[in-house]
């Protein structure tokens, strides 16, 4: 278990269990959601998802074959000074927690390799909550838990506010957002992530990766038997959820160098678009 202390921003992750965030606690509030009782802790690769809540690191697909990814179900090795990795059939990741909540992600691959990532951190928020992105910025809706997505602009991309999570209501729904920030707001509390990739100059070719912000709004809707809530603001490179349904642009692509770098970066206070 590694801790990553940030002044006020503390980070407490689980290698041996495929690198989980299992705490994030910034501004004096705990914001993870967790689900007890799941039997997460004994998974291993090519297991079903178990959604214990925290924030899954989801890589190379959040939805499709393999479930949430490769990475969630293996063990990560720790490289010390805030650095754990973990290595896949296809590729390898390595993420180092620093200082002033940078969060560093380097992916290795063949060079062609394409890929979604998404830091899928499900949040503890109340029926009042919001979440602050680019007004008017491109959707891609998913109307249901199930279902492929429609398009539409940000935040009523349907007609209907998506920007409130609010009580239980039965529904489920899912977006995927162009934005490289958000900005979560509940009661008088923020939590900000914003998303950049790295190593442009030194590889102009790495630098041209989609960036996005996922949303997951389970307000008791899913799944169909024993439905909870579950509500997720989730930093992505890609724009779809299912790296098989990805078109020119959707997914990230390893360039010539064989690898690709971002950075997210998470912080107790507002960066509102």
């Amino acid at each position: 278990m590694t801790v990553g202390s940030l002044g006020s921003l503390e980070i407490v992750t689980d290698a041996a269990h495929g690198g989980r965030w299992t705490s994030l606690n910034a501004g004096g509030r705990e914001w993870l959601w967790r689900r007890e009782g799941t039997g997460r802790d004994e998974v291993v690769p090519g297991d079903a998802f178990v959604d214990a809540g925290g924030l899954e690191e989801c890589v190379p697909t959040v939805r499709g074959t393999p479930d949430h990814g490769d990475a969630w179900s293996r063990a990560w090795t720790s490289g010390g000074a805030g650095t754990e990795s973990v290595s896949c059939e296809q590729f390898s990741l390595s993420r180092t927690v620093g200082e002033e909540g940078r969060v560093d992600y380097v992916l290795r691959a063949d060079p062609g390799f394409r890929f979604v990532w998404a830091a899928h951190a499900l949040l503890e928020l109340s029926p009042r909550a919001t979440v602050r992105l680019p007004e008017g910025a491109s959707t891609r809706l998913y109307p249901s838990a199930n279902d492929s997505w429609v398009k539409g602009s940000w935040p009523t991309p349907d007609g209907s506010r998506l920007d409130r999570f609010g009580p239980d209501d039965g529904t489920a729904v899912g977006a995927v957002v162009d934005a490289d920030r958000a900005c979560v707001h509940d009661d008088e509390d923020r939590l900000s992530f914003t998303l950049e990739v790295l190593g442009v100059l030194e590889d102009p070719g790495g630098g041209a990766q989609p960036v996005s912000i996922a949303l997951w709004r389970n307000l008791g809707g899913f799944p169909d038997a024993d439905p909870y809530r579950s509500t997720g603001v989730e930093p992505m490179l890609g724009r779809v959820f299912d790296l098989a349904e990805a078109g020119s642009g959707d997914a990230a692509e390893v360039p010539a160098s064989g690898e690709v770098r971002w950075r997210l970066i998470v912080t107790a206070g507002c960066n509102c678009p």
